[in-house]
């Protein structure tokens, strides 16, 4: 692969929580804006390509260790993905993490005992910030169907220690979140050189696409539920095309019938078209508008990739 590729990913939150602080509320910056860091959408993406049967390496596992289950160390993990012991032989080892397909994408820091390896990863995201300026933050009350077995024994006479203890569960009633993206295929110049690897493949593209398409909606857990991929742009430019990050191009907006997400960089992307091999334009047709002026987009259901006459 040798085009550049531009984008941005849209996930909605309903009534869920997409990506929390350490305090269980939405993760917000200094001064209040919500947001999701790209950790939140890179993990749902390699926990789909691992059930997908792909090597992922920097993903939690466990190991039944000393009668107990521990998480596996780097070492740990390396060795069990590629069923191989680490060795000393640095190329070897390069070789393998090229193989994870999370490597391929997002790069690595490998810091092992004789073997130190740094790769910048081939796409870069950013921070998705929530463009929807009304959501708001909501705090569930939950019983627990368990008894606090340390407030009874403390007061074995309170009623009250003896009842289910109490829980929150913290959501978003609605956010969405906007990511962008980069695709540098150019990345990976030196290990090429060094035979290491083949370089960033249509292939690792494809992958990736596939999973900036449709793993959040795949990834369901008691907090991610309302959780879904809405929106996503692909803009493929020749490879010394530069553009910055379109997600601050992004507005939104709700309406009485459909929500509306306009895209305001039409004059940007337009001057370009001499330079740009394609423009796709994936999202929920279902309860959402795209609104925008550049030229050249195929639209796309996000859920069904049939083509829409937008």
């Amino acid at each position: 692969m040798e085009n550049r590729v531009y984008g941005i990913i849209g996930i909605s939150s309903i009534m869920a929580n997409w990506n929390a602080d350490f305090s269980g509320y939405p993760k917000t910056t200094s001064k209040g804006e919500v947001f999701g860091s790209d950790k939140a959408l890179k993990y749902p993406m390699k926990k789909m390509w691992e059930d997908n049967g792909e090597k992922v390496l920097y993903i939690k596992s466990i190991k039944t260790e000393n009668g107990g289950y521990n998480p596996r160390t780097l070492k740990d993990r390396y060795e069990h993905i590629f069923n191989t012991t680490l060795g000393k032989d640095v190329l070897n080892i390069a070789k393998n993490l090229f193989l994870a397909i999370d490597v391929k994408n997002f790069g690595a820091t490998f810091a092992e005992t004789n073997a130190n390896i740094s790769i910048t990863g081939a796409v870069q995201i950013g921070q998705g910030f929530n463009k929807y300026t009304e959501s708001e933050t909501q705090v569930q009350n939950i019983l627990s169907p368990v008894q606090d077995s340390k407030a009874a024994q403390k007061s074995k006479d309170n009623e009250e220690a003896k009842n289910t203890t109490l829980g929150t569960k913290i959501t978003s009633d609605e956010a969405h979140y906007f990511y962008p993206f980069t695709i540098n295929p150019l990345a990976y110049k030196e290990f090429m050189e060094m035979g290491v690897t083949d370089g960033y493949t249509e292939d690792d593209y494809l992958k990736f696409k596939d999973a900036a398409l449709k793993s959040a909606t795949y990834f369901v857990t008691n907090s991610k539920v309302g959780c879904e991929n809405e929106f996503a742009l692909f803009v493929e430019t020749d490879k010394e095309l530069y553009l910055p990050n379109l997600d601050k191009y992004i507005e939104f907006e709700k309406t009485k019938n459909k929500n509306i997400i306009k895209i305001t960089c039409d004059s940007l992307i337009n001057s370009f078209s001499d330079r740009i091999k394609s423009i796709e334009i994936y999202y929920n047709s279902y309860t959402t508008d795209v609104k925008t002026g550049i030229n050249n987009v195929t639209y796309y259901n996000i859920f069904t990739k049939q083509v829409i006459n937008n």
